[in-house]
């Protein structure tokens, strides 16, 4: 269905990702929903590998000045923005100093997941939901990839629950078979700064079991990738949330 504002939060977008299917399926979906005549726009984090000269990244000044409050730290928010090479979509990129301009994405050179992945993920979900907000841009569909996404449907229904900006949104949730890790044993202290407690995913808290829990926050759930692996297959067949098996890009439209 053309006219609809379609928001896409993604960790990964060729070509500023090569070689992921995660980073090659969002691709293919904002440029299918945006030639068909819907308003689309994807939000994802600057990470220090994305190249600012060679995408034209520029720094959006009307939406600078916000600051993001991480257990009582106060994080500076940088919003850049892109055209998608060739196309007329915006990308949005959620920027910041301490979090993202380094060159690896989650783990260092020596295959160690960084201790503030935690709070990257924090400082992501909550700075889209902010962003959104002052750009004054109410989406239709919420479309949900990679594990630092799955913070933002728990913000928009726990912290956010009292705000109606997004109520009438529909949220969906792909899944992808992503390398895990441990995150932060104190991160129920910073979610817990922001009201957030009772999720099953501060148990064993990791990329995947928020993945998992975020399943109960939003409306679909569909397969990123055909096959799921080990708890992630299995948190897809236990979720009471409507889900879809495997839709290729041409199908993806049925979800919205």
């Amino acid at each position: 269905m053309p006219n609809q504002k379609i928001l896409y939060i993604t960790t990964e977008m060729y070509p500023y990702q090569e070689d992921t299917n995660l980073g090659a399926v969002v691709n293919k979906m904002a440029l299918k929903m945006h030639q068909e005549g819907n308003d689309v726009r994807v939000f994802m984090p600057r990470f220090g590998q994305i190249s600012e000269r060679k995408f034209q990244l520029h720094e959006v000044i009307r939406l600078s000045g916000m600051n993001i409050i991480i257990n009582d730290l106060d994080q500076p928010l940088i919003i850049k923005v892109a055209s998608l090479p060739g196309e007329r979509l915006q990308v949005y990129f959620i920027d910041n100093e301490e979090y993202f301009k380094r060159k690896q994405y989650y783990f260092d050179d020596a295959g160690v997941a960084f201790e503030d992945n935690d709070e990257r993920a924090i400082f992501f979900a909550r700075g889209v939901i902010e962003t959104i907000k002052k750009l004054n841009w109410v989406p239709d569909v919420i479309h949900l990839n990679g594990w630092m996404s799955s913070f933002v449907p728990i913000y928009l229904k726990t912290y956010y629950k009292s705000d109606t900006y997004f109520k009438d949104a529909k949220i969906v949730l792909s899944l992808y078979n992503e390398k895990n890790a441990a995150l932060a044993g104190n991160v129920s202290d910073k979610l817990k700064f922001d009201n957030i407690s009772d999720l099953n995913a501060l148990n064993n808290p990791s990329f995947e079991s928020f993945v998992i829990e975020s399943m109960n926050y939003v409306d679909e759930v569909v397969k990123g990738d055909e096959f799921l692996n080990g708890d992630l297959d299995k948190g897809f067949n236990e979720t009471a949330t409507s889900k879809s098996e495997y839709l290729d890009v041409d199908s993806i439209s049925k979800l919205y």
